[in-house]
């Protein structure tokens, strides 16, 4: 069994080592010999996804596919150098997983938001995510290929969490009163991705999302009291001086429900809200 990933970041490579430890052969994208020798002692074959057939080799036999890259201007990077490397390889696989966001809907005022809920994204980023979206979905049907959509919120795990910041002297807890945000641990991500690849839906779109919208300055407060250091001071929200991430990250509110994947995939968090996840990452040296 063979899984391509263009773009092995964070979420990439754990998926990756999931399934590794399946005894799956793992190609990736990786644009330089730097990335490619990186990738290498990962156990990981590396190709150019500028190199046409470099591409094609990797994806001939593929099984699945993931895609984590964003979105430029131009749309997914990964369109242009995947679909004609698939035809030319004349690779079916079983699974496409494309990762996006929640940032599709935009501001809901802090009610919930579901799959079918309007795509309201109010970002350049957000709305190119919504593009991305449809073009792979196009490409499923178009090719009769199963592509499956996940919307990402907030990501923390070992090496990014509100314990890391606080250990780096960067926690803050900005206060904007009715605010709350979905969030989830790469665990349950990588849990989620191997639901679906097990149990392959043409055309699925899920909320990949923890079950507990909160505050964030809840959660650093939660994480200053598991490292035992003082909780930062409220800094009542101003967007002045805010990088424009955080102005995006501040400017919607909505509560992001996962019911679905729940009820189709069986799917269930391993860690169902920031305080479980929080104290595994602590627990195991994080």
């Amino acid at each position: 069994m063979r899984l391509f990933v263009f773009g092995l970041g964070y979420v990439g490579a754990a998926f990756a080592d999931a399934l590794q430890e399946r005894g799956w052969d793992i190609a990736a994208s990786a644009r330089d010999p730097g990335q490619a020798q990186a990738l290498r002692d990962r156990g990981i074959t590396p190709a150019d996804p500028a190199d046409r057939d470099a591409m094609i080799a990797a994806l001939t036999g593929v099984n699945a596919i993931l895609v984590t890259a964003p979105p430029g201007p131009d749309g997914c990077p990964a369109l242009e150098s995947i679909v004609p490397a698939l035809a030319q390889a004349q690779a079916y696989p079983d699974w496409i997983g494309y990762l996006s966001t929640t940032g599709v809907y935009g501001d809901f005022e802090g009610r919930w938001v579901f799959e079918t809920s309007p795509l309201r994204a109010q970002s350049v980023e957000g709305a190119r995510r919504v593009g991305a979206e449809r073009d792979w979905r196009q490409v499923g049907r178009g090719m009769g290929l199963t592509v499956t959509t996940f919307r990402l919120p907030g990501i923390y795990g070992p090496g990014r969490s509100a314990l890391d910041r606080l250990r780096a002297g960067e926690g803050r807890r900005i206060v904007k009163p009715g605010q709350v945000f979905s969030r989830i641990h790469l665990d349950d991500i990588v849990s989620g991705l191997l639901a679906s690849l097990d149990q392959p839906r043409a055309g699925g779109i899920y909320n990949l999302v923890d079950d507990a919208p909160a505050p964030p300055q809840d959660v650093m407060e939660h994480a200053a009291r598991l490292l035992d250091v003082p909780v930062p001071p409220d800094l009542p929200f101003n967007e002045m001086g805010m990088s424009p991430a955080t102005r995006r990250f501040y400017a919607e509110n909505k509560r992001v429900s996962n019911a679905l994947i729940k009820a189709e995939l069986g799917w269930r968090p391993k860690h169902p809200t920031y305080r479980e996840g929080l104290a595994a990452i602590l627990k195991a040296g994080g």
